[in-house]
């Protein structure tokens, strides 16, 4: 499954090649709590066809009302306007935001351009699908755009002259073995917009993977990820449970910018694969401080999709830079359920010291 993002650009530069009239919507500012982080974008067609979403819905009604001729006798054609992009506020009053949809003390503030070129949208779709992160900026004055491969992420830019927003190519993940727990998390991952493949050499666990949509590899595992290269929009997963498969792809990911590189396995297995790496490949605990493990949050797991649940949640919060409390690390909370365990007497507690 593509970014959303990508998804949005690719339909709205399809309707437009189409001689559709469109509008582009983005996030630019917000006050207080809003749905949607800044850069958010949907895309909405002459019919009221939308893609994409900048609130939990209340918005996109009332720019289809304004913008298209839904359900309006009245209003014969488009509404489009033509020139210049719009800034429009929602969430003013404490009436509108309850109108919109909008938290408490919420406001959020769009920016609408009208009818994009299709030429500038398919330079960026295109650039995009090849793997380039984008610098995208609209010049308020007229909306002409124009693009720029970025050196890395970047804050969305606005100002009373331009819209900067940046868009990258799909975040990816790399998952070591083609068992049942990887068929379950590489399905969450797609739906959260990952580009997914799985590496397994052994022709057993491949005989069985059904999931379609991913990239299905059959090299040795520090190969694919020498391949793959990993930068800041990448993880690499290991979930053999063998060495040969996991150890050598791990060390190559941890040298790479990769944003997570975790693998699965219990405290001790984790132990032991710290050990193997330090006696054998001259690693030092300093230098695998970057390797997850036990990976996951501590959720009570214990079924594959319930273990994937646990995985792909932390690897969303590294992704989104969300800290994980202390007592929602797998390893820390297990050690204190033990603790407990050996004194009945005692609360389980969760509290980091």
């Amino acid at each position: 499954m593509d970014d959303i993002d990508l998804l949005v650009l690719r339909q709205l530069r399809d309707w437009r090649r189409d001689g559709r009239h469109a509008l582009l919507a983005t996030v630019t500012r917000t006050w207080g709590s809003s749905p949607r982080p800044l850069g958010s974008i949907m895309a909405l067609r002459d019919d009221g066809a939308v893609v994409g979403s900048v609130s939990g819905g209340c918005i996109e009604d009332d720019l289809i009302d304004r913008y298209t001729a839904i359900n309006r006798p009245d209003r014969p054609g488009p509404a489009f306007p033509a020139g210049a992009p719009e800034r429009v506020k929602y969430g003013i009053t404490a009436d509108e935001a309850h109108r919109f949809g909008l938290p408490c003390g919420g406001t959020l503030e769009l920016v609408l351009e009208f009818d994009p070129d299709p030429g500038a949208l398919g330079d960026l779709v295109g650039s995009l699908e090849a793997g380039r992160l984008m610098h995208r900026n609209l010049r308020l004055a007229d909306g002409m755009v124009s693009l720029e491969v970025a050196g890395g992420p970047s804050d969305l830019i606005f100002d009373d002259a331009h819209l900067v927003n940046t868009f990258g190519p799909q975040y990816r993940m790399l998952l070591i073995g083609a068992g049942q727990l990887t068929e379950y998390l590489a399905t969450m991952a797609q739906f959260c917009g990952f580009a997914v493949t799985v590496c397994d050499p052994r022709e057993e666990y491949r005989a069985g993977w059904t999931l379609p949509g991913v990239t299905l590899s059959t090299d040795m595992p520090d190969d694919v990820v020498t391949a793959f290269r990993p930068d800041r929009r990448s993880c690499v997963v290991a979930l053999t449970h063998d060495p040969k498969l996991d150890d050598l792809a791990l060390l190559e990911a941890l040298h790479t910018e990769a944003f997570y590189v975790g693998a699965i396995g219990s405290r001790r297995n984790n132990a032991q694969r710290h050990q193997r790496l330090i006696t054998h490949f001259g690693e030092t605990e300093q230098s695998l401080a970057g390797l997850r493990g036990p990976i996951g949050i501590y959720i009570g797991s214990k079924t594959p999709p319930e273990i994937a649940v646990s995985v792909m949640a932390e690897i969303l919060a590294v992704k989104n830079g969300a800290p994980l409390p202390r007592d929602m690390d797998v390893g820390r909370a297990k050690d204190r359920l033990a603790i407990s365990a050996n004194d009945p007497g005692g609360p389980v507690c969760f509290v980091a010291p």
